[in-house]
């Protein structure tokens, strides 16, 4: 960790310059300039070898080194509320040797901070030294089984041996390269797919402290990479592949025990539905029912097919799911219509005049039930826009989940799409709001034609209108929403995003929560890789 009051100071290979004050200039365009560090830190490279990146836009370029930290120039003035330690996660690095991976949710994990105090910003990244990442790199070549790719067999003994592997779980990857959350007993845990891939870091350093070992009998592979954190608690789900259905388990902070609410078991088939993420009310767990099922030949297979685990099964249909927290019951069980997501926003109850709880309300980042979606995450499209629109629409998808036994809910836009340009994917919302009624979201939308989600926007579900921010031939990542400590109105704080610029630079973006419009950046000493979730630690 970089401290502000250090001068001269080295550590872990990297260098700061002499201890900064604080400047107000103007550039040459004559934009007002505040609070920037003069002098400026020495930014060199860290003494760890440096990873030969691939000629393609920066966001879809293996980051250039393992780790790297320093002190940011600002441009505009970050607010001195501000303090505390923004991480996010994502896949960074996207080869070993001469060997290109080939889909986006390959990459081995790479965390990166942004740490903000008194208006300053220290900022830095490392790799999450996963047993993946740590045998790639020792033995040249992929030893587990990623989201696409899987060990090159020299024989089918191996490969068969791979495959009893695969069975108890020793096989599958533990390269946490999706989230990172910070529980309620502040442990800040990296996330993905399968449960042996949660580890544990320490925010300051970056530094791999080793794997969250679950404490309980439940057993399993897999779980939602997005389980829902507070500090009172952790829910999760954890799909049944044997029986097809979700285990919904929660986990009380200062422990590593999950303990069950309850079962939900699937009404369509042959597996459970894909459950990347789910959403929570204030009394009730929605369990969703994808026909985007996985699928265990798939997951056999030694070559990726066109939706890689899964499979997609429309004659199954589609069902959510509503659980009582506290009883585990089963409240409500409707088919709605078919749909794909990777995130859900939020929900909430909805009540009738008298308060009586009479629908829940889920929203989500809805796909229009395409799942082509997926492989145009592979590394090849992304790295090969020629400027046609090809980026399938997108939407925010309300479900409206009846609780009067009623068979069916309904799935319509919760505003018109063309409001975010037909783009919607890797929301936020202010966190005092999750599992109630709420106005704001912020999430990636589109400015077309483009092949992936190229703007930011902000979402008002009242008004059903959106502010949207571009930067063009930029890739913002997941705006991620800071309330104002004291703050009353819901959208009072700041967005962070991270930007992977075409030149290959890169900066940290500050937006205003309410207006929507630039109040700060930062200039990275060279651009990141696209990522995708974060998480906020306040400074104590």
């Amino acid at each position: 960790m970089l401290d502000f009051d250090q001068s001269n100071h080295r550590k872990d290979g990297f260098f700061l310059g002499n201890k900064a004050g604080f400047a107000r200039k103007q550039d040459k365009q004559g934009l007002t300039i505040t609070r920037v560090a003069s002098p400026l830190p020495v930014i060199v490279p860290s003494l760890e070898k440096e990873i030969v990146p691939d000629r393609n836009h920066v966001a879809w370029t293996s980051v250039r080194q393992e780790r790297w930290e320093g002190e940011l120039v600002v441009q505009g003035e970050i607010p001195l509320w501000l303090k505390g330690t923004y991480l996010r996660n994502g896949p960074g690095l996207w080869h070993i040797e001469d060997y290109n991976f080939r889909h986006l949710f390959d990459g081995y994990a790479t965390l990166v901070r942004l740490h903000f105090e008194n208006g300053r910003l220290i900022a830095g990244h490392r790799q999450i030294e996963s047993e993946a990442y740590k045998a790639a790199r020792k033995n040249k070549k992929i030893c587990f089984r990623e989201f696409s790719e899987v060990p090159k067999y020299e024989n089918f003994m191996a490969y068969v041996g791979d495959l009893a592997k695969l069975f108890s779980g020793a096989s599958l990857t533990d390269n946490s390269n999706t989230g990172v959350v910070k529980l309620g007993d502040g442990r800040i845990v990296c996330l993905t797919e399968t449960q042996k891939g949660s580890l544990v870091i320490d925010p300051n350093s970056l530094e791999t402290l080793g794997r969250f070992e679950y404490s309980d009998n439940l057993g399993g592979l897999i779980h939602s990479a997005h389980p829902i954190v507070t500090d009172a608690e952790f829910l999760t789900l954890l799909p049944d592949l044997v029986n097809p259905g979700y285990l919904v388990v929660r986990m009380e902070p200062g422990t590593n025990e999950r303990k069950v609410i309850g079962r939900v078991n699937c009404r369509g088939g042959p597996a459970p539905g894909w459950v990347h993420s789910f959403p929570v009310t204030e009394h009730y767990i929605i369990v969703p029912e994808m026909s985007l099922r996985y699928c265990a030949q798939n997951l056999l297979r030694a070559e990726p097919t066109p939706l890689y685990k899964f499979e997609w099964h429309p004659k199954s249909k589609a069902f959510l799911h509503v659980m009582c927290k506290v009883s585990g019951k089963i409240v409500a069980s409707v088919e709605v219509p078919l749909f794909v997501t990777f995130h859900f926003i939020n929900a909430y109850e909805e009540e009738d005049e008298d308060g009586r709880v009479t629908a829940i309300i889920a929203d989500c980042c809805e796909h229009n039930a395409d799942t082509t979606i997926l492989d145009k995450l592979r590394l090849q499209n992304l790295r090969s826009f020629n400027g046609e629109d090809v980026l399938p629409d997108a939407r925010v998808g309300r479900f409206t989940i009846p609780l009067d036994g009623s068979p069916y809910g309904k799935l319509e836009s919760a505003l018109d799409p063309d409001e975010h340009g037909r783009g919607m994917d890797m929301c936020s919302i202010n966190p005092s709001n999750l599992g109630k009624k709420y106005r704001y979201a912020y999430a990636c939308g589109a400015q077309r034609p483009c092949h992936f989600p190229n703007s930011l926007t902000k979402l008002d579900f009242v008004k059903k209108k959106a502010k949207n921010w571009h930067d063009e031939g930029a890739v913002p990542s997941e705006p991620f929403f800071v309330a104002r400590p004291g703050a009353t109105e819901e959208d009072d704080g700041v967005v962070i995003s991270l930007i992977s610029e075409k030149n290959g630079s890169g900066y940290a973006l500050l937006l205003d929560g309410s207006t929507f419009e630039e109040i700060a950046r930062a200039k990275l000493p060279y651009g990141l890789p696209y990522g995708l979730h974060g998480c906020w630690v306040p400074k104590k």
